[in-house]
């Protein structure tokens, strides 16, 4: 007998709190007896738990449904994951709220809601190769959720694809470098003019909804002064020079700890990242621990080896070092650089045949900048510790550089004499969790 499918579950319905006048622009910009309907884009920039992606996925959808019937629209985002937990669960709550029937079709090459005659597809754009899925699609508009993330081709397909007679695009973004491709060729003023651009900037308070301890908690989870605090809580576009981890640099014995710090602070369990050398790179473990609740992020122990070794002396070395961590500490996984499959299937073949239980897993290998961001914000929180003894992950913190020859590309200086193998095995032994460590902060 055939199993009748699951019926899928009703989002709750979504909470709408009082709108302020810069969300309340963006969620009406395009009404015919509006001055500003006459822009074709919309262009919502600034800082972060500013309002903005609420109001845009309400003004998108009331646009989309009151000016077209029968018609496709493209809903994209940095990847699948990020747009379905970024926009699609939001959406599907506020057409709850509002009593609009809708299909959800989740999976597969054809994702994408129905809302009455409209068709709304779903797209992740993280590669270079996203572009080609929205060939021969034939949109009346489209919305980019993180769209300073997206490669410049899929915008540009993106556009392409949009022809239908009053067609829109809509993008939100938090801002990047001032030589970003959306910042010159649509934030630019005379594109702005040419395309018919409407620019909307917002800061948190446009967003009524957060309290002002909770605000002052967000400012001060970035370095005053760095980077991602210019860009994430002012809503700059501004260039990353000089020192990454400046606040680090300066006050780097603020950060050091020994073992006494330990007997009064309990490391519930541990992580070890792994990063491979190569012909001009080292061989890097780091050993990461956590206190109850992600309190405190802890760099206990390093393994660091520039010299040329045999796979066999990587492994010797890598079982001593998950022994000598696991006799002080709940240690179960090691996340491994995943350009690496024979050196990863080497370590979990000798760890096997010496009885030493470590999952050995592949590193996530997400976007350098977002690791960054993640340790300047535990930074700046004074959530991040390092044993004094290791050297070498707190000479690569305290020097590690923007690349001043690639200027506003937010490029890491890896040269050869950096050492980014440092910085990359400490991050591959957080990176798993590191918006859950985020999260319990906010």
């Amino acid at each position: 007998m055939r199993a009748m499918p699951k019926k899928q579950k009703k989002p709750a319905k979504f909470k709408f709190m009082p709108f302020s006048d810069q969300q309340r622009r963006l969620i009406h910009w395009w009404r015919p007896a509006v001055k500003t309907s006459e822009n074709n884009y919309l262009i919502a920039d600034g800082s972060i738990r500013s309002g903005k992606t609420i109001a845009c996925i309400i003004g998108f959808l009331t646009w989309s449904q009151e000016m077209h019937s029968g018609e496709a629209f493209i809903l994209a985002g940095k990847t699948m994951g990020a747009l379905k937990k970024n926009v699609v669960r939001p959406m599907l709550q506020i057409l709850e709220s509002w009593g609009w029937p809708y299909t959800y079709i989740r999976s597969g090459t054809d994702a994408r809601i129905e809302i009455g005659t409209n068709t709304y597809y779903l797209f992740g754009a993280n590669t270079e190769a996203a572009q080609d899925a929205l060939q021969g699609l034939t949109a009346a508009g489209a919305y980019a959720d993180e769209a300073a993330l997206f490669p410049k081709s899929f915008i540009d397909q993106m556009v392409a694809r949009c022809s239908v007679d009053g067609w829109k695009i809509w993008m939100n973004c938090n801002p990047a470098g001032p030589h970003h491709y959306i910042c010159e060729e649509y934030l630019n003023p005379e594109e702005m003019k040419r395309k018919k651009v409407y620019h909307l900037h917002f800061t948190m308070d446009d967003n009524l909804s957060i309290s002002a301890k909770r605000k002052e908690e967000y400012k001060n989870a970035w370095p005053h002064g760095s980077v991602f605090y210019k860009r994430f809580i002012l809503g700059l576009w501004v260039a990353a020079d000089g020192l990454i981890y400046q606040q680090f640099a300066d006050n780097v014995s603020d950060y050091l700890i020994t073992e006494d710090w330990l007997k009064e602070n309990e490391i519930v369990y541990a992580t070890i990242g792994v990063d491979f050398g190569g012909t001009k790179s080292a061989h890097s473990f780091t050993l990461t621990g956590f206190t109850r609740g992600y309190k405190q992020i802890v760099v206990l122990d390093e393994y660091y080896c520039k010299k040329r070794i045999n796979p066999k002396q990587l492994q010797d070395d890598f079982i001593d070092f998950v022994r000598r961590a696991q006799r002080k500490f709940r240690v179960y996984e090691a996340y491994c650089d995943s350009a690496e499959q024979t050196l990863i299937a080497g370590l979990e073949m000798a760890c096997a045949e010496a009885r030493v239980g470590i999952d050995i897993k592949n590193a996530i290998k997400g976007p350098i900048n977002d690791r960054i961001a993640f340790y300047n914000s535990i930074i700046a929180q004074n959530r991040w510790k390092v044993m004094a003894h290791c050297t070498n992950i707190i000479t690569a913190f305290e020097q590690a550089v923007y690349d001043d020859k690639k200027v506003n590309m937010d490029v890491r200086l890896d040269d050869g004499l950096m050492n980014v193998d440092s910085l990359d095995s400490t991050e591959y032994s957080t990176e798993s969790i590191q918006e859950d460590i985020l999260y319990v902060a906010a």
